[in-house]
Order: structure tokens, then C-alpha cells, then sequence
């Protein structure tokens, strides 16, 4: 976990009034159930001496309410990743999963019905996104083969021959149902198991463990470290944090024991890479304060916006307090980290943080996040407006707040402001100025246009790669600003001649008669301190070249040129033979070459990205 190679783990016991507590079950019975195809002496052994734990384990009734409790929990959980549910033996993992598919398709009609009588948008959308996400899950179980299993299937009222089908069946790809599994795109979300994949198994997205079976030592160790597996693998701009361990056995009093002998080799509760899932609510806690005492700190008054029932059309209040966290990189960046942090304990605390009114204090730390990227970024936040709305309904839903929720329901659609756009060639400086000193809030006035430079400068550097210095002093002019090297108003000032700068540059390739692509190659091909017919047999060349490798024949730039040697040569002799030819005469021989090279490499990096016209 220190090194970033697993994931934390976090169980919870579910279902409590159908926990065994039996603490005095022998080795045998741990041992036997480890074994996934009974023979007959060990299967008398459970019915006869172990009879009333498995009467108690397979109780019809106490299976119904787990399977239950899973269709309510596997599509409500933040990370919805792949989920394994572990039953006590192949027949009980039959039954489970034809229980869980019965009532599966039972909630869905019933999240129907709600969709259709609910007048909320939000809750709507939010209960259809749900029911989407059940449709296509598909589940299945995964038993090893047994002599004669149809009949032993048949004789406890099951049928085993449309799984072991599709347990032996290849898909279209010729994938088998382990690779399907271990997909993270696939659809086969839910598996069914007994004891196969319970160890050596790896499916980096699994992130829900449901352990309804006897477990104790290596077998259990094993077991839950399916969960823990890494992914970079986001689900709904979601990422794995964590696993979860749903313990329906209460398999978990012995996970001491097992820790004490396979992982750590003494007693560290503190320390334990398996905590129960309460410590998430209280990191979860402890993470809002830590928020608000940052806020706090640099007079953003987060928490006391919240004791207003319309916190959220307060649209005013948080523009301010985004101007108080620009000011300075580091606090926007410091933020950025408690909001993050804030947001994935949330996702990990689902469902059960839906009943804690966690919601609004989490949507406040989202909604100054959304303020302050819409300026910074400049990006449409139609995503992140229906993000938080749907946090402000889940938390009014929740508590029962009906009349706060007809309250905020029209601030939830234009929760946040986007910030401002330009047109380069169209700016008017002087009037940017005079509207900069009556501005309210300066440091938003700077990101607005500091978002523009930059994404602007991106646009024109992928026009052109010999813009670097423009990048460079932009840099520097922020980080002088930053290091507290020059005042609010100075720094505007200097982004503002950047942006004059800028300009000119922009519109450099008009004033030289070149077009964009002609005028890099001749900032690439140009030497210090040229007379003006050097100029212009310089420009000539980077004409020429251009029209040569694009139009005339025959071709030099041939499909995938730059993947083969004997092709690179032939377009570099086109290089060196129009350069030579267009080229002033000043140009020596090792200015040559390195023209040559600088033309040369810049065609080859494109072509290997498919950029451009060299591709």
C-alpha cells in the first residue's frame, strides 16, 4: 500500500441478524470446505458432523435476504467495478446467482415505476443512469467441472448446464468467460464462485469482494487480496481507491489471526491493511474538516455558507472566494487536493454515506472547485453542474428536505459561471485595462485571461514548434507572480503585453506573405542578422520545400515514409536538394546540415504523431 502496488482494503458486516458466531469450528470443517469437489466421505462429514452450521449457512430465507442485500448494493456503490460473490459450496453459488438475477430484473422494474412518477430531473436522470448500469451487467458462475454434476444439480432442484456452457463457451473474439472477466470494459461484471478465483486469480477492476462463506488463514488472506489489485481504470470519472470486502459470514473475526500470521507477524490493528468500512467515514470526516480549516485559514468561509438554506445561488459568494484561491497557484493547487480527496472518500463511502448528509458539504467543496476551473480552464462545465446537483438531491432525498430541494432546484442547472473567451485579433487593450481597474475580483480577471493565453499559445505552438520562447516567458511571468516578484496590477500588465505580443506573432505569417506551415519552415531555416534578399530567398526555400514534399511528383512523402529507412532517405535527399539549390550562399556547409537536421527532425516527429502535413 506504501509503495502504490495495492489498494487499501475496507470490509463491512452486512445482514447482522443472519451472522454465524460459532467460534468453535474445527480445522476439518475449514479444510473441507477449501475443497471445491467433494467427494462422497467428505460430503457425509458436512451433512452429518457439520450439519447444523451448513443447515444454518444455506437456510433459504438468510440466502433471499443476502441476495437482497447485493441487488441493492452492486449498482449504488461509487467504484462500479467487477464484484465476486463467494459462496459456501457449488450448489449454494447456483442458487445465488439465479436468486440475484430474479430480483435483479425485480428492481429494475421497481426503479421503472419511480422513474416514471418522479417529478425531480435529477433524481430521474440519477435513477436512470442506475437502471442503465443494470441492464448491462452480465453475471455468471465459475465451478470447477464434477463427474455426474447434472444430476447432483438436478437432485437440489438446479440446473448447472447453461453455466457450464457458458464456462466452456468462447466468445466472437475467442476470448473465454477469465478474460471476459478480467476485461475492464466487458460487461460480465458479477461472478459467482466457491473456491475458483479466490487465489492467483487477478482482475485489477474487481473492487467488491461478497464473502459468504467459512474462511480462515492463507485461504482468507488470499481471498481478499482479489480486491486490491491496481487500476488505472477510471468507471464514470471514478477511480479505484479502495476494495470493499462485504462479510456476510462475519468471516472477519478471523482476520486478526490470518494478518498476525501471513502479512504483519504481530499485532498492528492500527496499522492493518484491512480496516472495517467505518474508518472511511471517519477519514471522510476528517477530511471535510481539514477543507474547511484551509478554506478558513485564507478567509473562505466555506462552512458558514453552508448554514444557508441557499447556499447554492450564492453565486456571488463563491465567485469571491475563487478569487481569494487564485490569487495564488499554490492554494489553488493545495485545494484542488483537499477537494479531490474529499470527492473519492465520498465515492468509497457509497451507499451507505447517502444516509450520513455528507452530500451538501461535499457539493460545496465541488461547486468552488467548478467556479474556479471554469475560468482557469475554459472548458464546458455542463458535466460538473449535473455532478453536484445530483450530490445536493442525493443528500435532500436522503433527509427528507423536500422544501430545500424545491428551494434549490432552479440554481442547480447554472450553479456555475463559465469564464471568459477572446478573439485575438479582435481585442481591445485599452478597454481591457480601464475594465481591469473597476474589476471586483482582479485575480479571476487574471485567470480568465491567463486560460486564454494558454490555450491559445498551445493552439499556436501546434502550428508552428519554433514559438517555444513565447511559452517560456509566459512561465516566467507567472512565476514571477507567484514568487511574489511583481504586484496584482503588474502582473496583469505584463500578461497584457504578452498578449500584444502574442498578437503580432499571430499574424506574423500575413505580414510575411507566407502561409502558417511556410512560415515554420522558414523560422527553422532563417540565420542571424539576413540582408533582405537573404530574407527572401530564405522564404523562397520554405516555398519551395513545401510545394515539393506536398505536390509534386513523384511522391517523397509516401504512406508510413517514416517507419522504413530507405524512405527517410529518399526524403531527406528531397530536403537537402531543394535547400541546396534555395538557400543563400551564406549558408556554410555545417549551417547547411544543421538547417537540414532542424527541417528534417521536425518532419519526422510529426509524421510519427500523424500530425500535420508531413504524416
Amino acid at each position: 500500500m506504501d509503495d502504490g502496488a495495492t489498494v487499501p482494503l475496507f470490509y463491512q458486516k452486512r445482514v447482522p441478524e443472519v451472522l454465524i458466531q460459532n467460534e468453535g469450528l474445527s480445522e476439518e470443517f475449514y479444510q473441507i470446505l477449501e475443497d471445491e469437489n467433494l467427494d462422497e466421505a467428505q460430503q457425509a462429514k458436512l451433512e452429518q458432523r457439520f450439519a447444523k452450521e451448513v443447515e444454518v449457512i444455506k437456510r433459504d430465507d438468510r440466502l433471499e435476504k443476502i441476495a437482497r442485500d447485493i441487488v441493492y448494493h452492486f449498482p449504488r456503490r461509487g467504484y462500479l467495478g467487477k464484484g465476486l460473490v463467494v459462496s459456501v459450496d457449488k450448489f449454494t453459488a447456483v442458487k445465488m446467482f439465479d436468486k440475484v438475477q430474479r430480483l435483479w430484473k425485480e428492481e429494475i422494474r421497481v426503479l421503472k415505476g419511480t422513474i416514471s412518477k418522479t417529478l425531480s430531473e435529477i433524481e430521474k436522470r440519477r435513477l436512470e443512469e442506475c437502471v442503465e448500469f443494470m441492464r448491462a451487467v452480465e453475471m455468471a458462475v465459475v465451478i470447477s467441472a464434477d463427474a455426474g454434476e447434472e444430476e447432483k444439480f438436478t437432485a437440489q432442484g438446479l440446473t448447472i448446464k447453461p453455466h457450464r456452457e457458458r464456462m466452456d463457451r468462447l466468445d466472437e473474439h475467442g476470448h473465454d468467460i477469465e478474460y471476459n472477466y478480467k476485461d475492464p470494459a466487458h460487461p460480465l461484471q458479477l461472478v459467482f464462485v466457491c473456491a475458483m478465483w479466490l487465489t492467483g486469480f487477478d482482475a485489477p477492476t474487481l473492487s467488491t469482494l461478497y464473502l459468504d462463506k467459512p474462511m480462515q488463514g492463507h485461504t482468507l488472506m488470499q481471498t481478499i487480496a482479489r480486491a486490491n489489485r491496481v487500476t488505472s481504470w477510471k468507471i464514470n470519472e471514478v477511480e479505484k481507491r479502495n476494495g470493499e470486502i462485504v462479510d456476510y459470514y462475519n468471516v472477519f473475526r478471523n482476520i486478526k489471526l490470518a494478518l498476525k500470521d501471513y502479512a504483519q507477524g504481530q499485532d498492528a490493528d492500527d496499522d492493518s491493511p484491512v480496516k472495517e468500512k467505518t474508518e472511511l467515514f471517519r477519514l471522510l470526516d476528517d477530511a471535510i474538516e481539514q477543507g474547511f480549516a484551509f478554506c478558513h485559514e485564507r478567509a473562505v468561509t466555506l462552512r458558514e455558507v453552508l448554514g444557508s438554506e441557499d447556499v447554492f445561488k450564492q453565486v456571488e459568494r463563491f465567485e469571491s472566494f475563487a478569487d481569494t484561491l487564485l490569487a495564488n497557484d499554490e492554494w489553488r493547487k493545495s485545494f484542488n487536493v483537499y477537494e479531490n480527496t474529499i470527492t473519492s472518500l465520498y465515492e468509497a463511502c457509497k451507499p451507505e454515506v447517502l444516509g450520513y448528509g455528507k452530500g451538501r458539504e461535499v457539493a460545496a467543496f465541488q461547486y468552488l472547485r467548478g467556479v474556479i476551473e471554469a475560468h482557469i480552464e475554459q472548458k464546458d462545465i455542463d458535466a460538473i453542474s449535473r455532478k453536484i446537483a445530483e450530490l445536493l438531491d442525493e443528500s435532500v432525498v436522503v433527509n427528507g428536505a423536500a422544501e430545500l430541494k424545491t428551494q434549490q432546484k432552479d440554481a442547480k442547472y447554472q450553479i456555475i459561471q463559465k469564464g471568459k473567451t477572446w478573439d485575438l485579433s479582435k481585442i481591445n487593450f485599452d478597454k481591457l485595462r480601464e475594465e481591469f481597474k473597476q474589476a471586483a475580483y482582479k485575480h479571476i480577471e487574471i485567470a480568465d485571461l491567463r486560460a486564454f493565453l494558454q490555450h491559445k499559445l498551445e493552439l499556436m505552438l501546434q502550428q508552428n514548434a519554433t514559438r517555444t520562447d513565447f511559452a517560456q516567458r509566459l512561465q516566467q511571468i507567472i512565476d514571477t507572480y507567484n514568487a511574489g516578484g511583481s504586484s496584482t496590477e503588474n502582473y496583469y500588465e505584463d500578461l497584457m503585453q504578452f498578449t500584444e505580443d502574442l498578437r503580432t506573432e499571430d499574424e506574423r505569417h500575413i505580414r510575411e506573405g507566407l502561409s502558417e506551415d511556410e512560415l515554420e519552415l522558414f523560422d527553422l531555416l532563417k540565420k542571424d542578422k539576413m540582408t533582405q534578399d537573404e530574407t527572401q530567398k530564405v522564404k523562397l526555400a520554405a516555398k519551395s520545400l513545401l510545394h515539393r514534399l506536398l505536390e509534386e511528383r513523384p511522391r517523397v512523402l509516401v504512406q508510413d515514409w517514416y517507419k522504413d529507412t530507405q524512405t527517410q532517405k529518399t526524403v531527406r535527399s528531397a530536403v537537402e536538394k531543394i535547400l541546396d539549390r534555395d538557400l543563400p550562399e551564406s549558408y556554410d556547409r555545417v549551417l547547411f546540415r544543421e538547417k537540414c537536421d532542424n527541417v528534417f527532425h521536425l518532419m519526422l516527429d510529426y509524421a510519427s504523431h500523424g500530425r500535420k502535413w508531413a504524416a
